[in-house]
């Protein structure tokens, strides 16, 4: 099955990690990208496929999450950096991607990914020069009953 990427994006080598997202067209500052699609998911489940060594998952909210390698339209691309392009709002129950300053065709649409299911000790590989090194933001406090 092919990919349908949503219009304006294409996917490429990236020199962040693997392949990226990147943009075919102009996306000015506080314009909507994409919206993220795939796979609507329990968090139970998405902690389940947690275990990945490339996650396409992001949590909607503390019940549903969307498993963007199952149906996704390219936005499962988008790699993370310390010095992103975009930022995610949610909205409704959707994950909407917004430009966090102008665009150009050819750049890799990146995002700081704050908190993920990855390890906390899930290294970085950016290059901006305010990497912090990892790519989850904050720590995690777990729970265990």
């Amino acid at each position: 099955m092919r990919l349908k990427l949503t219009d304006g994006l294409t996917i490429k080598d990236s020199p962040i990690d693997g392949k990226g997202c990147f943009a075919t067209r102009f996306f000015p500052r506080g314009r909507k990208i994409a919206e993220y699609e795939g796979e609507r998911i329990t968090s139970r489940e998405s902690r389940r496929r947690a275990g990945r060594r490339k996650l396409r998952i992001c949590d909607v909210d503390e019940h549903w999450s969307i498993d963007g390698s199952r149906g996704g339209n390219g936005t499962h691309y988008m790699n993370h950096s310390c010095q992103p392009n975009c930022y995610m709002k949610i909205l409704y129950g959707h994950v909407l991607f917004f430009a966090l300053r102008d665009i150009h065709p050819g750049e890799e649409i990146t995002l700081d990914y704050i908190i993920t299911l990855h390890s906390d000790k899930k290294r970085c590989t950016c290059g901006a020069p305010n990497c912090r090194g990892t790519i989850n933001k904050v720590t995690r406090t777990v729970f265990s009953s």
